[in-house]
């Protein structure tokens, strides 16, 4: 337990904290809109269920910290020539996961840009079920789960430190996920930037699965995608978008110029 206060163990659990917010962005992202298919006194409650499904299995993973290990290892080999790959379970669930993703935003892209008029006004009826929009959530908490603890696994091996650095992320992000909601609710671009946002996710959640499977296509290796320049994309894109809701905000306006008696002298008033 004195481990737990020298001056590694509270960086690592500072740093760790700030890793799981940071990697729980697009968990709110997704969280976020999935609620606002429902009416506004349930979209609460599901935020603060997904969060708190976000943390169990989390938690739960940490305590079978080897079988989570052991998910990053081979356990079977394709080889058909043009196409190779040594496939794993981790690999597994992040390429799934990634299919999730790119289906459901799609989807909910169409749905809101192209739906028809029975389908939103059943969206406005709040047709969705807290139990339907909790499922969705809980199936993409499983795939963040998995991502979130080998990043934690490869900075500490002490699993206290883990598992106190997922309660305190999971914590400040419910504190945030309600204001965050609400503001994603409000302005029609943030959602359209959040589903862009999972599209981007799920994206490099394939790649990636790929990537740690050592897929070799027609002798090409499918390389690793850095997170730090999805990360970058985003936050330049939400600053964009932040200044653009402040100009609307602020903005009055277009006039023309008048032309000083030109309209009239050519009868056009």
């Amino acid at each position: 337990m004195s481990d737990l206060f020298t001056a590694e163990s509270i960086v690592s659990l500072l740093t760790l904290t700030f890793l799981e917010i940071v990697l729980g962005i697009d968990n709110i992202i997704f969280i976020s809109i999935a609620a606002n298919k429902l009416a506004v006194q349930d979209q609460g409650k599901a935020r603060n269920i997904g969060l708190i499904l976000a943390m169990a299995f989390r938690l739960a993973l940490l305590t079978v910290i080897s079988f989570v290990i052991s998910l990053s290892k081979p356990f079977t080999h394709i080889d058909a020539g043009w196409f190779r790959a040594e496939l794993t379970g981790q690999s597994l669930i992040l390429f799934a996961g990634g299919l999730f993703l790119l289906y459901k935003a799609t989807s909910e892209i169409h749905h809101k840009l192209e739906g028809d008029a029975e389908e939103m006004a059943d969206a406005k009826k709040g047709k969705a079920t807290v139990s339907s929009v909790v499922t969705q959530i809980a199936i993409t908490n499983i795939v963040f789960s998995i991502d979130s603890i080998l990043t934690a696994i490869g900075l500490t091996q002490n699993v206290t430190i883990m598992m106190i650095a997922v309660v305190l992320s999971i914590g400040i992000m419910m504190f945030f996920a309600g204001p965050v909601g609400k503001f994603v609710n409000e302005h029609p671009t943030i959602q359209m930037l959040g589903l862009a946002f999972l599209i981007m996710i799920g994206f490099m959640l394939v790649a990636e699965g790929a990537h740690l499977s050592e897929v070799v296509i027609f002798e090409q290796h499918v390389g690793e995608v850095p997170k730090g320049y999805l990360y970058f994309a985003i936050a330049f894109s939400l600053l964009v978008e932040f200044l653009n809701i402040r100009l609307r905000k602020t903005q009055k306006p277009v006039t023309l110029r008048p032309y000083d008696g030109q309209p009239v002298r050519d009868g056009m008033v």
